[in-house]
């Protein structure tokens, strides 16, 4: 891998050009995966997005694409490389989600969304860097390092899909997956300039997804182009047997809504939550986008989320609840890490464990202390970000204050919902919802570590569409004056994605800013 890639495939190529060139014969998918497995070692050095490159896998998988043409040729991926996020299940491929918890953790199978990706052509090249356990707005709790932005290397790209966004920013794969939380496919998808889009919570099964918040999580695509994203969507949306919350609605062809045409379309402005603590170059490449889209022939229309300015307190209680729950499993029993006689020990990689002597016990002592080693492993095992959640949930759930927080804070998510529900359906209803992905482009890396406060608020856009289960997309609109994207979020109906795609795809029509390309491809 050491030949210079075609820069017409890396650099330029969209999904939908590279299965083209790989359907048509012009181009073979080892030779794009070539491509993408050279730009990943000279580019990635420098990013760290990846966690885990799978070179000799991918390349086998292209191989046996390029041996049986016949079998893709109408595959809507065919041959096209794909970056997971960590927290994905892959089988036989290290899964880690960012966390010395499960830094030798292999899976044994796949998650729903990486086998309907292998089942649509796709080739997965890697796994992405990302927040441990997918907490956090940066992408600096990673237990192996920040994830650095293309477009400045000082800066932070978003977290916790920062990897994810990282790759497809940096033209080291045209798509990446992510999951969203709380905003973390849109976040980091507006600080580093790509399209991403959280789906309605169901749309997409959440299987051998390592859980955070199991009713916000939600599995989605970033991508080059809006195209991209709504190609990728269309091959992993649908219901799953092995996720109970996978919705029955049917699934559209996303592609066919890209018509440019938002002739009559209404755009919801809630210019109250927007008007404060928002960035001045931001908040004028998000008016500016607006008029686009009027100028297009959408209405511009005011509205009101009155409980929008409660989502973060809201978000944090029901989260780290959550949390608290879903990670109460990692506690060196059964599978990942497992503090043992003065170092950490791996307990497998399909979930098997070994009889380790526990910390502090005489050479060779059996294991016979359980709750000091359940201590000792999760104390060594998480990072702070991880505890600081842990204990919080674990504290809003308690006997005495689960009424008070977690009741109270669901109750609040119903009004956040209804606010939604009232701007879509009441008496002057519109389409879609704009308003700023982040508050601020990226800072860096480093700045907002001290204070978890101002690092919470940069999902204060995002997390109430999460809390209400709707689909929200993050389209590129603009640069500061130091080159840093902003993003603009729309947020949609339930299960009305192709709506969202249509209008950001209209916007993105009129615009040259995802053919932008950031500083990190001139070196």
């Amino acid at each position: 891998m050491t030949a210079e890639p075609d820069d017409s495939i890396a650099v330029v190529a969209t999904v939908r050009d590279v299965r083209d060139l790989v359907r048509s014969r012009a181009r073979s998918a080892v030779e794009v995966c070539r491509d993408a497995l050279s730009r990943i070692a000279a580019v990635d050095p420098h990013l760290h997005a990846f966690n885990t490159v799978v070179a000799d896998r991918a390349l086998a998988r292209a191989e046996s694409i390029d041996r049986d043409p016949d079998r893709w040729r109408d595959a809507p991926l065919a041959g096209v490389p794909v970056a997971l996020k960590d927290n994905l299940c892959t089988r036989d491929v290290r899964t880690t989600a960012s966390s010395r918890m499960l830094e030798s953790f292999v899976p044994p199978y796949d998650a729903t969304v990486v086998s309907r990706l292998e089942a649509a052509g796709a080739v997965i090249v890697g796994k992405t860097n990302c927040d441990e356990f997918a907490m956090g707005s940066s992408n600096e709790n990673s237990a192996f390092g920040p994830v650095h932005n293309p477009w400045a290397l000082d800066r932070t790209p978003g977290g916790t899909s920062g990897g994810s966004a990282t790759a497809v920013a940096a033209r080291l794969t045209p798509v990446a997956l992510g999951s969203d939380t709380g905003g973390s496919i849109r976040q980091p998808a507006a600080m580093c300039g790509v399209v991403g889009l959280k789906p309605t919570y169901g749309r997409v099964s959440r299987y051998g997804l390592i859980a955070h918040a199991s009713s916000l999580d939600q599995i989605g695509p970033l991508g080059r182009t809006v195209h991209d994203v709504a190609l990728t969507l269309g091959v992993l949306a649908g219901p799953d047997p092995a996720d109970a919350t996978s919705a029955l609605e049917p699934v559209p062809d996303y592609t066919a809504a890209l018509t440019g045409d938002v002739r009559g379309a209404r755009i919801g402005v809630p210019r109250a939550l927007v008007e404060q603590g928002v960035d001045a170059e931001v908040s004028r490449a998000v008016n500016l986008a607006l008029d686009a889209l009027k100028w297009r022939g959408a209405t511009l229309v005011d509205v009101d989320l009155p409980h929008a300015r409660y989502a973060i307190p809201v978000y944090y209680l029901v989260s780290t609840a959550e949390a608290s729950s879903n990670l109460a499993r990692y506690d060196g029993v059964r599978y990942g890490f497992r503090a043992g006689a003065g170092r950490g020990t791996a307990n497998g990689t399909h979930g098997t464990a070994e009889a380790v002597p526990y910390e502090g016990a005489p050479y060779g002592a059996a294991p016979c202390d359980l709750k000091s080693m359940y201590a000792k492993t999760r104390a060594r095992g998480f990072g702070p970000e991880v505890k600081r959640r842990i204990m919080l949930g674990t504290y809003v759930l308690s006997a005495g204050y689960y009424d008070a927080y977690y009741l109270k804070a669901q109750q609040v998510r119903t009004l956040i919902l209804r606010d939604y529900e009232h701007a879509f359906t009441g008496t002057d209803p519109v389409d879609v919802i704009a308003m700023p992905t982040s508050p601020t482009a990226a800072f860096r890396i480093g700045e907002r570590a001290a204070d978890p406060l101002q690092m919470y608020l940069a999902d204060v856009f995002t997390v109430s569409a999460s809390l209400a289960g709707l689909p929200a997309i993050s389209v590129p609109c603009g640069f500061t004056a130091d080159r840093l994207p902003v993003g603009l979020q729309l947020t949609g109906r339930r299960f009305d994605e192709a709506t969202l795609l249509r209008v950001a795809d209209a916007y993105e029509r009129d615009t040259g800013w995802s053919k932008q390309l950031p500083p990190i491809l001139s070196r």
